[in-house]
């Protein structure tokens, strides 16, 4: 059972109850750009998902049937038990490698460029994770965790995780010692250096007091939520690539070669030493912290959500169909929903080639009428093509309505 699928309009309702909530108690944890880059990250990687998610299933599957130790039934419910808490301790050491080894880093660091802390930032996620991140559980294949049990358990562990991304709810007494809370997950996400590196528990925060990787929050330290080194950007696609292509200037800039294989694997922010002389970096001071923004009108804001709605539309119907849909599609709905995410954050940054780059995505959308039903995106239908014009043309007319802005923004 997907239930990521069916918890997605649960996930949006409680976005929707968070801004309430925000506004009863007169308070702002949403900017429309943070929040959309946080869901444009998030759709990318669910759909990107589409398309990788078999890397990590064969290779589990392969070990399931070749290494494991024991044959574990489905049918038992102390096995699930047991492949719940597992799981969460194979976790456990896969986030904190996440955040100590530059390699990892690179994909899990997607999760913790937001700036704010809300319910729309755990839905931000990396798009490559799994390159790597199925080394970390062959452990509950060793030990004969069956496949469905592995994909129902990660899948409950990853719906715990959205409710302690908020900002709302205080500590909880006894609650804090055995699990994850709102409290402990929001210093997990401060660049403060108290909190650096700490509280990685996905479920279970006892694997941090057993290991020493725990930090409460505290009351005296407020937290400054985001990255040492900012993102500055509000685009999904660079979000995903920006922390690679620093690690691969440097690896290429390094004159050992050593130092160029070894960079990948080294702790996070380690540097060799003749590329930190010649291409010094420096982190910014936290008592002169301020939150990256770039001005936006609000019809260009509201232009921008409508339009993301599109996409969110988009990333749901791969999400229903990914399993009977052929490659090919999904490669055409992936590359559809990219370029329409990397095209609106581009017009969220007002950058001077904005209204070029909306124009270029609205006119492809006439060969996707064409394209789709071909590979089997969609039906050959005439609503789908009716309903693909009509959209094209009715962004054109609110593209029109900002005209304005993006006139003075290509100026």
């Amino acid at each position: 059972m997907d239930f990521i699928l069916y918890a997605v309009p649960f996930f949006f309702v409680l976005i929707a109850v968070e801004l309430l909530a925000d506004r009863w108690r007169g308070v702002s944890n949403y900017r429309v750009a943070d929040a959309i880059n946080s869901l444009s990250t998030g759709v990318l990687s669910t759909t990107t998902g589409l398309l990788t998610k078999g890397v990590g299933l064969v290779t589990y599957a392969f070990a399931l049937e070749h290494m494991a130790l024991f044959e574990l039934s489905a049918d038992s419910v102390w096995v699930w038990v047991f492949a719940f808490v597992l799981y969460d301790f194979c976790y456990y050491w896969l986030h904190r490698m996440g955040h100590e080894r530059n390699i990892l880093w690179a994909a899990h660091s997607v999760h913790h460029q937001s700036e704010e802390y809300n319910l729309s930032t755990a839905l931000r996620q990396t798009s490559t994770g799994f390159l790597l991140s199925w080394i970390f559980y062959l452990p509950m294949a060793v030990l004969g965790v069956p496949l469905l049990v592995l994909v129902c358990v990660a899948a409950l562990n990853l719906l715990y995780q959205f409710w302690v991304h908020t900002k709302h709810i205080p500590k909880l007494g006894w609650f804090e010692w055995f699990f994850v809370t709102p409290s402990n997950h929001r210093a997990h996400h401060a660049q403060n250096a108290l909190y650096m590196d700490r509280n990685y528990g996905g479920v279970f925060i006892i694997w941090d007091r057993l290991f020493g990787s725990f930090q409460e929050e505290d009351d005296n330290e407020p937290v400054i939520f985001g990255v040492t080194m900012p993102l500055a950007s509000w685009n999904p696609l660079w979000a995903n690539v920006q922390f690679y292509t620093q690690l691969w200037d440097d690896a290429r800039r390094a004159e050992s070669t050593w130092d160029k294989l070894r960079i990948w694997l080294m702790r996070t922010g380690w540097r060799p030493a003749d590329v930190a002389a010649r291409f010094p970096t420096s982190k910014p001071d936290l008592s002169l912290f301020r939150k990256f923004e770039v001005p936006l009108d609000s019809r260009q804001q509201l232009y921008v959500v409508l339009q993301f709605c599109a996409y969110i539309a988009l990333g749901s119907y791969l999400m229903n169909l990914g399993s009977n849909l052929p490659t090919a599609a999904l490669v055409l709905g992936w590359g559809a929903v990219a370029l329409g995410l990397f095209t609106l954050g581009v017009a969220l940054e007002n950058r001077p080639w904005a209204l070029k780059l909306e124009l270029l995505r609205l006119a492809s959308n006439v060969p996707l009428i064409w394209l789709a039903p071909v590979v089997g995106l969609w039906p050959a239908s005439a609503v789908g093509w009716v309903g693909l014009l009509s959209y094209s043309l009715f962004s054109v007319i609110g593209l029109y309505c900002c005209r304005n802005r993006f006139t003075r923004l290509a100026s």
